[in-house]
């Protein structure tokens, strides 16, 4: 199953041509056979994220959002507090399992990310951090297997029909 995914890079300093996560992404996706339909990089901006995600979350052709950068602990790092405004569920597993995959490439640094996981509005979104290690163990580790229709014994696009019940 083609899973569609919208990308959102989070930074203040990088554009589309020198966004080496975001790059490292789309090979990714486009590798598992997904579809990238949006992709977009916003500022540090708490406001503008939001508004981006809640536009997203409101298209039909968008199945899930991926966000990198902004999941550090610096001030300008805000990605987790924006989704955090939109989240009707949080997915703590995801975050969980992250910081143990980055321990074996990153040591103990592992505690200063963030990286973190909701649903909203029947979308999965996932906040990965900045860094083509951390994007890398993130889609490598994870996102590659949940969001394989075959992964066994569960996956994630096996829910995508229901998502929005109530």
């Amino acid at each position: 199953m083609i899973v569609n995914i919208a990308l959102l890079t989070v930074t203040d300093t990088r554009t589309l041509e020198n966004d080496k996560s975001g790059s490292i992404l789309v090979k990714k996706i486009e590798e598992a056979n997904h579809k990238l339909v949006k992709r977009k990089i916003c500022k540090d901006n708490k406001d503008d994220i939001v508004q981006i995600l809640k536009d997203w979350t409101d298209q039909d052709n968008i199945d899930v959002i991926i966000t990198t950068g902004g999941t550090g602990l610096t001030g300008r790092d805000i990605t987790p507090e924006a989704i955090n405004e939109i989240a009707d569920k949080y997915i703590p597993g995801f975050g969980e399992v992250f910081r143990t995959l980055s321990l074996k490439t990153v040591g103990t640094s592992a505690i200063q990310s963030r990286a973190c996981a909701v649903l909203s509005n029947g979308k999965y979104i996932f906040a990965l951090p900045g860094s083509s290690g951390g994007v890398t163990d993130a889609w490598d580790g994870i996102l590659k297997h949940q969001l394989d229709i075959n992964h066994k014994p569960c996956n994630f696009v096996e829910l995508f029909p229901r998502l929005k019940e109530k």
